[in-house]
């Protein structure tokens, strides 16, 4: 190799590694109420050494058989998303299989504990993040988008915004999948704990402009008609939220391409927020 070519290797090389400027640390958080160590990734963006500065955070959920590590492995341009919106990032560990729901029949499983309060908590104390739900968003895929919407919709108190990727918004068609069973008993026997467990139940505690709310799904997904229903009674209820509809399956392909165009979103309504604070 010549000299100018080495150089020009190196120099691509450096910026390879260099692309992303946002610091990613792995974490380990207390969970009171089940007395135990859970890992999360944190992004936080080049800007935040930054004197004074403080940054709304977006809860980023895995699914089913995942845990923290599956988005800044499979989709590293998180961190570059992080930057671009000057946000921070965090990605917790919601097991194998909880749902992230406290469970009534698992009494040792109780992940919408965790995430709405706990974790939220601790990220508080250990960041320089905006305290107020105003700087909060949440969203996820599958079993992670079935747990943001849940957690938010019940949670307004925490969250100001929340998003979903092929979300499991609707538990009942899937009555034997993913280990529901064990978390809510059999749905022969507790149809009340599956439809009261369900997102698309839950749209009642929702008032017109009480929470930003995005949520996607393939076309060719075993979930999109839950999130075509989903999306239709919130039409029904007059509940302003985006839907987006769009060619493709179950698969990181879609969620990586999705991810963006939700983080762009809570962007922008953070700094809707930021305006109207100002004024």
């Amino acid at each position: 190799m010549s000299c100018p070519n080495r150089i020009l290797y190196i120099f691509l090389l450096f910026l390879s590694f260099s692309a992303f400027s946002a610091k990613v640390d792995t974490v380990s958080t207390y969970s009171p109420s089940m007395d135990k160590q859970i890992k999360a990734v944190v992004v936080t963006p080049n800007k935040y050494s930054e004197k004074n500065a403080e940054f709304p955070v977006v809860y980023l959920l895995h699914g089913y058989s995942g845990n923290y590590s599956d988005w800044i492995t499979k989709v590293p341009e998180i961190q570059e998303y992080a930057d671009k919106f000057n946000l921070i990032i965090v990605c917790p560990d919601g097991n194998f299989d909880s749902w992230y729901m406290d469970s009534p029949e698992m009494s040792e499983v109780k992940y919408e504990t965790y995430v709405s309060r706990e974790l939220v908590d601790w990220i508080d104390v250990h960041y320089n993040t905006v305290k107020d739900k105003k700087g909060r968003a949440i969203t996820g895929l599958s079993m992670g988008g079935h747990g943001a919407l849940y957690l938010a919709f019940k949670h307004q108190d925490i969250f100001g915004q929340a998003g979903s990727m092929s979300g499991g918004v609707d538990l009942r068609p899937f009555p034997e999948n993913w280990g529901i069973l064990k978390l809510l008993g059999s749905y022969a026997e507790n149809p009340e704990r599956w439809k009261n467990n369900s997102v698309i139940n839950l749209t009642h505690l929702l008032t017109p402009n009480s929470l930003k709310i995005i949520f996607a799904c393939g076309t060719s997904d075993f979930f999109y008609v839950v999130n075509k229903k989903l999306h239709e009674k919130l039409l029904t209820n007059n509940i302003p939220h985006t839907f987006i509809s769009a060619p493709g399956g179950h698969t990181w392909e879609f969620w990586s391409s999705t991810i963006k165009y939700e983080l762009q979103f809570f962007h922008e309504n953070f700094l809707n927020q930021l305006k109207k604070e100002k004024v």
